[in-house]
């Protein structure tokens, strides 16, 4: 593993040839060395040319500030034109970003160390005052960030010197340099301790030339990027396809280079092209059916657990995901995130108890269930193969066909019950940040005021202090169970990320498996060969 990670260097530009050689020879790879070197010479990165991505996101409401970002198609274009203070890397491991180190002796105040000589794209020198500005935008009090509940924890930040920030939060978190990474956080130039939210202006690898909201976004690399062996790209072309055979077709005509979401039902077709290779990766990918608990009547606790007793997991992982992905259990942490608790009883498809829970709800008649698949690949076939099992139970679920555009604008986190997709998250503090706790913008499910979800909460917070980890893998297991029956979401499956790629592109080894794309940084990480 440690020479994969070497050859990966040495593939990026991050050391040279005789350092590799010298660290292969210490490690007593003495053999090998030089083939190793060889064929990790031949997939040194190439600058140059346009990459085009065609991408299954994107909406007309979509907007360039960070705080509003909803979709992989926003994520990726946050990713062309910022960084944050820390990053998942393409090897799944956390890495100081824009922050050269952090520390904390207590986990409670954490001292971040920012890299010296960055700039933004106007000029502007990276300063801690940026970083404040940035983190203030979205947990002020009238902020609409969608990571205002991830920021909450925080109940000061500070400048130590124009390149060192300190965060004191309200608790322990162990997890905090974690919450840093997310791509809402993305650390923008500031003026009189504000930021432009909409300028698309910051300190990463392209700078962004035209942007159409659902549409396209087009960039031209940053000559003063300062990751070295990253951004080979001459320019980029990120467009909106949210129809997945078109976006197929496109990949296959040869209009785009590579393109997320990859239709389960026809990737073995797709395979068969010679210049196309496919490429899968696993990881915390959920597709999910969130019924809102202020929506009537997902309230009743009985219609919400006859409604998870009617679901057919295993035929949506068939028949959906052809086998791309593996069962849920109506609980948002896979056994790619920390903590995952794998002793769980397993949630089956049950007419009878289905039967009995919806006849104690008391509730009768048409239960809307709104979908498209801009939610995800079949979200439709598998919102219609909901419908009929729930159907064996008595249950009468009326699916409803949304527009693709405005999708989740409009109906997701707004109508009662929904097909969703959540990329999931590499801890479990930072997944039920996200999207579970009571503080959240995104808690898509409104679960709050029940008893389960004010214990879930009072979990939540003390795992994060907590540092004995056994203890801590006791609280998660307890948030596991909390959100799996009383909870208000539907979740049959994790899905593999399916991604068609033109044959003309090298990446490293390791691809990133915690957004499509790389971790959405294809345009950052990836080269034509």
């Amino acid at each position: 593993m440690y020479m994969k990670n070497q050859k990966n260097r040495f593939s990026s530009g991050l050391i040279d040839r005789r350092k590799f050689v010298s660290t292969a020879l210490a490690t007593g790879a003495a053999l090998p060395v030089l083939s190793m070197a060889g064929s990790a010479m031949a997939a040194t990165p190439k600058k140059g040319g346009t990459l085009r991505i065609g991408k299954a996101h994107g909406s007309t409401t979509d907007s360039l500030d960070p705080g509003t970002y909803e979709n992989g198609f926003s994520t990726a274009t946050g990713f062309l034109y910022g960084n944050c203070l820390t990053e998942i890397s393409n090897a799944g491991d956390l890495v100081p970003e824009l922050a050269e180190s952090y520390t904390s002796d207590d986990a409670k105040t954490w001292v971040f160390n920012l890299r010296s000589g960055v700039t933004h794209h106007n000029g502007q020198a990276l300063t801690s005052a940026d970083v404040i500005a940035t983190y203030n935008y979205h947990r002020g009090e009238d902020s609409k960030s969608a990571a205002k509940g991830l920021l909450t924890p925080i109940v000061d930040i500070s400048a130590d010197g124009d390149n060192k920030v300190v965060f004191v939060l309200d608790g322990a978190n162990a997890d905090f340099p974690y919450l840093v990474s997310d791509y809402h956080l993305l650390i923008l130039p500031s003026k009189d301790g504000k930021i432009d939210p909409t300028a698309g202006i910051g300190t990463g690898p392209y700078v962004i030339d035209k942007y159409e909201p659902g549409v396209r976004v087009n960039a031209t690399r940053n000559p003063n990027y300062w990751k070295e062996g990253r951004a080979h790209f001459d320019a980029i072309e990120m467009i909106s396809i949210i129809d997945v055979t078109a976006r197929q077709n496109a990949l296959m005509n040869g209009d785009v280079d590579a393109i997320d979401r990859v239709d389960p039902k026809t990737v073995n077709l797709l395979g068969r092209n010679p210049n196309i290779s496919i490429l899968e990766t696993t990881g915390t990918l959920h597709y999910t059916m969130p019924m809102r608990l202020n929506v009537s009547p997902f309230e009743n606790y009985d219609l919400r657990m006859a409604l998870k007793l009617s679901v057919k997991r295993q035929e949506l992982v068939d028949k959906i995901l052809l086998g791309h992905g593996a069962l849920g259990n109506d609980h948002p942490i896979s056994s790619a995130t920390s903590f995952y608790a794998n002793d769980l009883p397993q949630r089956e498809f049950d007419a009878d108890k289905a039967a009995h829970h919806y006849k104690k709800s008391g509730h009768s008649g048409a239960i809307q269930l709104s979908t498209s698949d801009a939610a995800f690949a079949g979200a439709v076939d598998a919102a219609e193969l909901i419908a009929a099992s729930a159907g064996e139970a008595g249950i009468n679920v009326e699916v409803v066909r949304e527009p693709k555009d405005g999708y989740w604008s409009n109906v997701w986190n707004k109508k009662g019950w929904c097909t969703c997709y959540w990329g999931g998250r590499p801890t479990s503090d930072w997944m039920y940040s996200a999207a579970y706790v009571n503080t959240t913008e995104w808690n898509d499910t409104a679960w709050v005021g029940t008893d389960a979800s004010k214990r879930f909460n009072e979990l939540v917070i003390a795992a994060r202090a907590e540092l004995d980890q056994a203890k801590r893998a006791e609280m998660y297991r307890e948030t596991q169970l909390l959100v799996n029956d009383d909870g208000g979401s539907i979740i049959p499956m994790f899905a593999n990320y399916i991604m068609g790629v033109s044959k003309k592109l090298s990446h490293d080894d390791a691809v990133a498996a915690n957004w499509e794309m790389d971790g959405e940084k294809a345009p950052e990480r990836w080269w034509f060969s």
